[in-house]
């Protein structure tokens, strides 16, 4: 199930918040735990004890690395050791085991060639995040971040909260540990958390849909039927359909949990209008940069050490971030050719910037980002090279024809509210007529409720509703 679903929508949502208002304030977390758990086990329910699994053991190791943190400090480490390794042993196991031995079986030893690849086994929706946050939990223990959770219900609840099991956003433990034991509830936030919620499923439904279903029709034509220009307007549109399904998942996520009385962290930050990639990376899935920063580009020594450490460190954190994406070589790449510029900004690129009208680094941005994009969308790297290769005009009948440029004026418009949509621009206008008065927020709420009719049309109408986040 997700949450541009009808029955999402109008079955289980509906259902959940009838149950969470009308249970006392102390069940809550239970309700949470219960409706969590069927949420995620809605398409696969066998996985639901993989979760089960990470909840008891951190919920244990989070105990004693609490219990031991003062009086012995190696014994408190070793229960963390403990919880990383099993919980990344079930990750590696799903996520990469068929990987890594189809990468062995290419070796010329014959013992590797009769290692199972299990390459039917699918891959538990949302695994990525939730062992993430679940690490979260006893490193931030351990630290003295927060308290121990002695309460395994509201525990789980932390692990399996449906708003942002399955895409995100990764919050971290620290960030809702009062949360858990106490939170708001009153008409003003679930308000702003059905205004954010509507907002960022129009941003899924509307933006993201449309732009991927123009990018998947340009995807697929063939070298008798591409052109340099489809070719580099059907990349553009994946661009935006990968800005704007995980922003307005991440947005609904956000919108869900201030209904149910939760303060997620922003996600995203207008990432295209970044001048920098380092910039970029500060308002591209912030979350998951921030645990990355906190749970291992610290730890490692950060900037706190020399300059080659340093970059070492930055290798190290891409690498993994890449890995993380997903198990195909393509990914790896991709980290890599993020980690060339990052580090070449810290030595010097940014100086340069520095220097230059803003709108240089700002297109710098733009091109270096659009072509990350390319690797990071084809796991068969073949296929990607081909297409790079039309859209330099390699193998395609033309640089245009009839039908490409009708595409691109039909796309024209388009392509302008995409644009404008991803800038801070809407949402200061936003802002501004929220402060002109009663009338003016009721016709905003009028424009969101038109959202969510538009939004349930499409739903109705159409059956192009993809879900990107399946292999994370």
């Amino acid at each position: 199930m997700v949450f541009s679903s009808l029955e999402f929508l109008f079955l289980y949502f509906a259902v959940t918040i009838m149950i969470y208002f009308i249970v006392p304030l102390a069940f809550r977390n239970v309700v949470l735990l219960i409706v969590s758990l069927a949420f995620y086990g809605w398409g696969e329910p066998i996985y639901v004890t993989i979760m089960l699994v990470s909840i008891i053991i951190d919920y244990i190791c989070g105990y004693f690395a609490g219990k031991y943190r003062e009086t012995n400090k190696k014994k408190a480490r070793r229960f963390v050791i403990i919880s990383a390794v099993l919980n990344l042993s079930i990750l590696c196991f799903f996520k990469y085991y068929t990987f890594i031995v189809s990468n062995l079986q290419l070796l010329p030893f014959d013992f590797l060639q009769k290692i199972p690849l299990l390459e039917n086994m699918e891959l538990p929706i949302g695994i990525s995040f939730y062992t993430f946050q679940t690490m979260s939990y006893t490193i931030d223990i351990y630290r003295g971040d927060a308290r121990v959770q002695r309460n395994i219900a509201s525990f789980g609840a932390y692990v399996t909260l449906f708003p942002q099991l399955i895409a995100g956003p990764i919050v971290r433990y620290q960030d809702v540990d009062d949360q858990l034991r106490s939170r708001p509830h009153n008409i003003e936030l679930f308000a702003s958390g059905m205004r954010t919620f509507i907002c960022g499923m129009a941003k899924k439904i509307l933006l993201a849909n449309c732009a991927g279903a123009m990018w998947e029709g340009f995807q697929e034509l063939s070298a008798t039927d591409a052109t340099v220009v489809g070719a580099w307007l059907g990349l553009l549109f994946y661009a935006f359909q990968i800005y704007f399904d995980f922003s307005g998942y991440s947005d609904m996520a956000i919108g869900l949990g201030k209904m149910l009385g939760f303060q997620f962290k922003e996600n995203f930050f207008y990432p295209y209008v970044s001048k920098s990639i380092t910039d970029f990376w500060r308002r591209w899935h912030i979350s998951m940069g921030t645990w990355f920063r906190e749970y291992v580009y610290i730890p490692l020594g950060g900037n706190r050490c020399s300059k080659l450490k340093n970059y070492r460190n930055i290798i190290i954190v891409w690498l993994l971030t890449g890995f993380w994406h997903g198990a195909s070589w393509n990914y790896v790449l991709w980290g890599i050719y993020y980690c060339i510029f990052l580090v070449m900004e810290k030595l010097f690129l940014l100086k340069v910037f520095q220097r230059l009208p803003s709108f240089v680094g700002h297109v710098y941005t733009l091109i270096v980002v659009f072509f990350g994009w390319w690797l990071f969308v084809f796991e068969d790297l073949s296929a990607g090279v081909t297409y790079l290769g039309y859209m330099f005009g390699q193998g395609v009948v033309a640089f245009t024809e009839p039908g490409a440029t009708f595409d691109l004026l039909r796309s024209a418009l388009f392509l302008v509210i995409l644009c404008i949509a991803s800038t801070p621009y809407p949402k200061k206008l936003f802002y501004k007529l929220y402060e002109k008065g009663k009338a003016a927020r009721v016709a905003i709420s009028a424009c969101c409720a038109g959202m969510l009719v538009l939004c349930t049309a499409y739903l109705v109408d159409s059956s192009y509703n993809p879900f990107l986040y399946f292999r994370f």
